[in-house]
């Protein structure tokens, strides 16, 4: 049979990689996706994931997870546990059926939207002067001042520095005396600017929520809906923006596939050149 090459550039964390496929004979490995793996796997990788256990900062209307131990060495020669705890828990994805009737639900989400550029806009300072800061237009516009647009596909993340109070729900919550929370999220231009203009994938925050905590203490969650009912999904309570570069970097996005799901509870990691 003959031979077909198909040439494929890659650009990774800012590195070309050619890739020379024969067809109708076995690729050797320097010839295959091989090249690709190695590259991206002398990078360093950040987990940008909390480990999740009972008694962790959540929404309020859930109920707390419950472990138990099923089965021991001792008595039975291997360890399982039962976990409960609802979908939105821990670091955790919330595919767009969460709020939108007929929408996509966790199992349904495309592989191909769980690897994707990772773009970091930080507002930890102005976050540390007022909790209630709400990401702008500004915000954006500086970042793609300093690093060219967002790249179309992109996972845009949030980083507030937020997650430096887990797992504290009281902290996290920020709640003054008349018991409205106060913590920082998006603002509507901002999703509108990233999602359709720049056609996003996905994006992340490291608090509990989309909107703000001022908006979300009294049941407004007008963003979170936003995005979910556009075909998007979001992961909440990300970890360790802080470790990873605003610009250059790639996420792997993943989470278990239950049937019909609502959301489960993500591992997030980053691809850091």
């Amino acid at each position: 049979m003959r031979n077909i090459i198909v040439a494929i550039a890659l650009t990774t964390c800012g590195i070309a990689i050619g890739l020379a496929v024969p067809f109708g004979r076995s690729a050797v490995a320097s010839d295959s996706l091989m090249d690709a793996y190695a590259t991206i796997h002398s990078r360093r990788f950040v987990d940008l994931t909390h480990s999740f256990a009972p008694g962790i900062a959540h929404w309020p209307g859930f109920p707390d997870e419950t472990v138990s131990t099923l089965f021991t060495y001792k008595k039975d020669g291997f360890f399982a546990q039962l976990f409960s705890h609802v979908g939105q828990w821990g670091t955790h994805v919330d595919p767009p059926a969460h709020f939108a009737a007929g929408g996509k639900t966790v199992d349904e989400i495309d592989p191909k939207q769980m690897f994707l550029p990772l773009v970091v806009i930080d507002v930890h300072a102005k976050v540390a002067r007022n909790s209630d800061y709400v990401l702008s237009l500004d915000d954006v516009r500086a970042w793609e001042s300093a690093h060219g647009p967002i790249p179309e596909g992109a996972f845009v993340a949030m980083r507030t520095d937020w997650s430096k109070r887990w797992p504290s729900e009281a902290a996290m919550e920020n709640k003054d005396a008349s018991g409205t929370a106060h913590y920082p999220g998006w603002s509507l231009p901002v999703l509108q600017y990233v999602y359709l203009t720049r056609r996003a994938v996905a994006t992340g925050h490291e608090t509990t929520d989309t909107d703000p905590g001022v908006k979300a203490s009294h049941n407004d969650y007008s963003l979170e809906s936003w995005i979910l009912h556009r075909g998007h999904y979001q992961i909440e309570l990300l970890d360790g923006l802080d470790r990873v570069p605003e610009s250059g970097a790639l996420v792997m996005v993943t989470f278990p596939k239950p049937r019909g799901g609502s959301g489960f509870p993500a591992r997030v990691v980053a691809i850091v050149p």
